[in-house]
């Protein structure tokens, strides 16, 4: 079975820094490293919100676990104001796959195993294999260049549907390395890496969830509250530190000569730089070589 790792878990916990008493929201259940951590380190309460019904299934043994100070609900981490009753004191996002979803063939978000071409966070609507079947060339093209940050995602584009029906993640790892040709040899991933990852997000709408996230997570706050947002690619961290930027103390403000530009600051930025993992970090669990925290902390303004 697959073992979830949680991500720069100490500096996640160091940012939201739990406390008694206090409410949380883990608005990316997956296998639950955050919420138990979060539960082990202060006698509070956690809200876990996955899309997945799957990590909510597996997630009931840790509700039982801590006498009821775990909920789990299944929904969209976008909807956290609303399927949260109360203000929360702290909000932590690990953005992506989780270790289970990418671990499990059938799921058919990885080609190192072949399984069937689904991608599907939620297990309800569009599927990759829908979405490669029935695209136009100009569309595929820009879901892959988009999202997957490919060069020559024509060319691949091209390729898929001259290969039409797919529907195994093995049959589009080959279309895509052939598509690529001698090319692939230069990339210093698997040649198919950036096409899967286009097709993730564009399936699971990713950084449109993270867009209403951040808003969601900007309202269910409380004053002094954390927020804590783990990115893995450059596409979400952008996202990320472009919002927290412009709703925070270090954003421009609005002056005499643009007074409409004045506007109260939503956070305080607890992080200028993004926190990297370290060394043995990396080498522990190689899939934290991509990460990226940033923290910042809610302030309201009194009506």
């Amino acid at each position: 079975m697959s073992t979830h790792v949680p991500v720069m878990l100490a500096e996640v916990l160091e940012e939201l820094s739990p406390r008694d008493g206090a409410r949380y929201i883990d608005g990316t259940f997956g296998g639950g490293g955050y919420a138990r951590a979060i539960l082990e380190a202060a006698d509070c309460r956690v809200l876990g919100i996955d899309r997945d019904p799957d990590a909510i299934a597996r997630g009931q043994a840790l509700v039982t676990q801590f006498g009821g100070r775990l909920t789990l609900v299944h929904g969209h981490f976008s909807e956290m104001d609303v399927l949260s009753p109360e203000l929360a004191d702290g909000v932590v996002l690990d953005l992506g796959v989780s270790s289970f979803q990418f671990d499990e063939p059938a799921r058919g978000f990885s080609f190192r195993a072949d399984g069937p071409l689904d991608m599907r966070m939620s297990r309800e609507g569009e599927s990759a294999a829908d979405f490669v079947n029935t695209a136009d060339e100009k569309t595929l093209a820009t879901v892959i260049s988009r999202y997957g940050e490919e060069n020559r995602a024509r060319a691949i584009a091209r390729a898929i549907i001259a290969s039409r029906p797919i529907a195994t993640t093995a049959a589009l790892a080959d279309i895509v390395s052939r598509a690529l040709g001698p090319a692939a040899q230069r990339y210093a991933i698997h040649p198919a890496t950036r096409t899967f990852q286009a097709l993730r997000i564009h399936v699971n709408d990713e950084l449109g969830e993270l867009e209403r996230g951040l808003e969601a997570a900007t309202r269910v706050l409380a004053d002094k509250g954390r927020l804590a947002v783990v990115a893995f690619h450059s596409l979400e961290d952008r996202i990320v530190k472009q919002y927290l930027n412009a709703h925070s103390t270090a954003a421009p403000r609005g002056s005499r000569h643009a007074p409409e530009r004045a506007t109260a600051a939503s956070y305080r930025l607890l992080t200028t730089r993004p926190r990297m993992p370290d060394a043995v970090e990396i080498e522990r669990n190689p899939r934290a070589r991509s990460a990226r925290l940033r923290a910042a902390e809610r302030l309201r303004v009194a009506a």
